[in-house]
């Protein structure tokens, strides 16, 4: 790679000109990239050059000339090796221009819709902290004692960690008791390597309006050492546990959750609101980790559906019913579709909890289910889809154009496959009428989107 405007272990003065999607900062070379971490728009820095690829390499911050406006100190004394977070450095309000810039250009780029508006970011109105209801925690050991915290980046190496800034200061405390209670008991930590050890992760879910409590012990054997005497005393000393659950993972694997879960105490629901809308949380329901952020993008998106009460509704992606609820109050009927069948059973518990009776539920793939709805002759006024991160599946984009409901309200967590997907649907009759950033995850590079899509009439005339 000799023909490259740059050497390895050369140093090198550049400015800054924007981030990635992963937060690094980006400064080019006479065209070449270079991608810079911890390196923020427009400051000027000294780099030297760690690694390089055919089209793009590596520098390592070594001096910061001109820093930015919006550099600020990380609160976090682990910010720089966890990896959770990866814009501490940049103050709340340079995280929200940052994030439109990021949406503004990949629609440009990857959407070509230069003309759509992109509004600025709603972010965390009153403190951007401490907002995450939901902590799973990875338990190791360090000199014959369990640890919990997370794991280093680009490692599986646990960093020891008392309070994280971004979970709600309640799970922090409950991760830690369960934590020293399971260490004086005996419990020891699963370990990766050898397949040995019992205790993998500790879970806390948190209610924010109703301050109920979920603990999720998740195991690699069936049995935990002296579980009644842990159950117990979390219980007693913990009074906001509602719930004490085992997850069982007995598999050699670095995802998550297992297959069976038993109550060991309690409930087996906590509850939450968001707005009006109470919600049952199991050990594995899918439930989104900032409610009050949640509720601005959910309000967003009704605002979009532009309901009166005479309008038939499809909720693609549905999950636990999340979205489909709060279009229920406004729309004549709901129909909801989702893969997981735990989540469609979650999502008709907490249509009867609300006693929404106007919201139906059915599990499948969207791109399946809904394509079969379209050809029994059931069309919907709006559509709404909320997909994964890898965005809508291409049938179920055309079964949209083919069906062509007046609106579609696209929820988004990804981007650059919204603006992909909203391409399609551009080709295929739509027009994007606007977005709307949300800030769902303040000090992280991921944002939320709303978009408006309306039915292009002068293609219909």
């Amino acid at each position: 790679m000799t023909d490259l405007p740059v050497q390895k272990n050369e140093y090198y003065d550049v400015t800054v000109q924007d981030l990635t999607h992963d937060g690094a900062g980006v400064a080019k070379i006479d065209g070449f990239p270079i991608f810079i971490q911890n390196a923020l728009p427009d400051e000027e820095v000294k780099i030297k050059i760690i690694k390089l690829k055919k089209g793009y390499g590596f520098g390592r911050l070594e001096e910061i000339y001109k820093p930015s406006p919006y550099r600020v100190e990380a609160p976090c004394p682990i910010y720089k090796q966890c990896g959770g977070c990866q814009l501490q450095h940049l103050s709340y309000e340079g995280q929200l221009i940052a994030k439109q810039k990021q949406v503004k250009g990949v629609l440009e780029r990857i959407g070509h819709l230069k003309e759509v508006p992109v509004y600025p970011v709603l972010g965390m109105e009153d403190n951007p902290w401490r907002y995450r209801n939901k902590a799973q925690v990875p338990i190791g050991e360090r000199e014959g004692g369990l640890i919990a915290g997370f794991y280093q980046q680009r490692s599986h190496e646990i960093i020891d960690m008392k309070e994280c800034l971004i979970q709600q200061e309640i799970n922090d405390t409950v991760v830690q008791t369960v934590r020293e209670i399971c260490d004086k008991y005996g419990v020891r930590a699963y370990n990766e390597k050898t397949h040995k050890g019992t205790l993998r992760h500790v879970m806390a879910r948190y209610g924010l309006v109703t301050g109920e409590v979920m603990v999720v012990l998740i195991s690699r054997t069936p049995d935990i050492p002296n579980r009644k005497a842990i159950v117990e005393e979390i219980a007693t000393t913990l009074p906001q546990v509602k719930s004490v659950v085992q997850n069982v993972n007995t598999k050699k694997t670095n995802v998550i959750f297992g297959d069976e879960t038993r109550v060991l105490w309690g409930n087996e629901y906590i509850y939450d609101y968001i707005g009006d809308i109470k919600f049952a949380i199991s050990a594995r329901s899918f439930y989104q980790v900032n409610p009050d952020q949640t509720k601005v993008l959910y309000e967003k998106a009704l605002e979009y559906a532009g309901l009166t009460g005479e309008e038939s509704v499809i909720d693609a992606y549905c999950g636990i019913g999340t979205i489909s609820l709060f279009l229920a109050q406004k729309a004549r009927k709901v129909f909801g579709v989702e893969i997981v069948p735990e989540a469609i059973e979650d999502a008709k518990r907490n249509a009867a909890l609300n006693e929404i009776k106007n919201a139906e539920f059915s599990v499948g793939e969207a791109e399946v289910v809904i394509p079969k709805w379209y050809k029994e002759g059931n069309t919907a006024d709006v559509l709404v889809v909320d997909p994964p991160r890898k965005g809508c599946d291409e049938a179920l984009l055309q079964t949209i154009i083919e069906m062509k409901p007046k609106k579609v309200v696209y929820v988004s967590c990804n981007p650059a496959t919204l603006a992909r997907d909203l391409r399609v649907l551009e080709d295929g009759g739509y027009k994007t009428i606007e977005v709307q950033p949300v800030d769902m995850f303040p000090h992280t590079v991921h944002v939320e989107c709303c978009a408006l899509l309306e039915i292009n009439q002068s293609e219909n005339l």
